[in-house]
């Protein structure tokens, strides 16, 4: 009888291990919550507070110039520049991303267009891509400003050749208060092996229009580092990220992808008082000519 009496001692102590383990998972969800709501207490904006116009204050774009209404419930502006709203967007958005492989990456743009302080639980759903630096599907913005905005790196995880995911930014207090970016996600005819990520320093080529008339502004080349780089308007950083290159990152040949992005003025010139271009809505042609190796 000593093997049965052994396998009983075992299974009560493997009870109680997992009776044990159950009280410690609960006390730490308990204070997880407790800490939640010590970084965002209960009852310290109102609804009101993050709405304008009946409508949640924030916005969800993605750079690439390819997005159109979510829900086919708006038409696009017939001058961007010109709209007489608080919003940037009439509506909320789905965009097209072409990707050129796993580690390809793209970037999202957080707008607060209201005036209060707002703190937004951001949620990738569908898989197969999570936020960069998080490396997780799920992030929290604290502290986004009033009139202020958040550009953030996505990244394919794994191989898709077309997919359906959806972005989603909630305030931390009011759950119903999800605002939505639909992205069609879907794999180019050419895969390259180098993706441009925050911090990477390259050489572009570029071409500057008026989205509205169609004007080109500019046109050149120069050094920019992927995600913030202080030389630039800051919608010009983060424009590069996912262009895409051949491992010889086009020192032998030309091998370098292009995007074409919008920037609205909050991420442009924006900013700029009394600048030519503060109103202005941009269309940018960046293409790779090298990355360093």
């Amino acid at each position: 009888m000593a093997v049965p009496r052994t396998m009983m001692i075992l299974s009560f102590a493997t009870i109680l291990i997992i009776l044990l383990s159950s009280v410690w998972l609960a006390f730490a969800a308990v204070g997880f919550q407790n800490e939640l709501e010590d970084l965002f207490p209960k009852g310290t904006v109102t609804e009101a507070d993050v709405q304008e116009d009946g409508r949640w204050a924030w916005e969800i774009d993605l750079l690439f110039d390819t997005c159109d209404s979510r829900l086919d419930d708006w038409d696009w502006p017939d001058s961007l520049s010109e709209q007489d709203d608080v919003f940037l967007y009439p509506g909320e958005l789905r965009c097209d991303w072409e990707h050129q492989g796993v580690g390809d990456g793209a970037s999202v743009v957080i707008y607060n267009r209201g005036n209060t302080t707002i703190d937004l639980i951001l949620e990738i759903v569908g898989g197969s891509i999570e936020f960069k630096n998080e490396g997780s599907e799920n992030l929290l913005l604290n502290g986004l400003e009033g009139g202020d905005s958040q550009i953030i790196e996505i990244v394919l995880t794994e191989e898709i050749t077309e997919k359906d995911i959806t972005i989603t930014a909630t305030h931390v207090e009011f759950q119903s208060s999800t605002i939505n970016l639909d992205v069609h996600v879907f794999k180019g005819s050419n895969e390259r092996q180098v993706h441009i990520t925050d911090g990477n320093n390259i050489e572009v080529h570029y071409i500057l229009w008026d989205a509205d008339t169609g004007d080109q502004l500019d046109e050149g080349d120069l050094p920019v580092t992927g995600g913030d780089d202080s030389r630039y308007i800051e919608g010009f950083g983060w424009a590069v990220i996912g262009l895409d290159i051949e491992e010889d990152r086009g020192w032998i040949q030309d091998t370098g992808t292009t995007h074409t992005v919008l920037l609205p003025p909050p991420i442009a010139y924006g900013n700029s008082d009394g600048h030519e271009l503060q109103d202005t809505w941009l269309r940018f042609e960046v293409k790779i000519d090298r990355a360093a190796l």
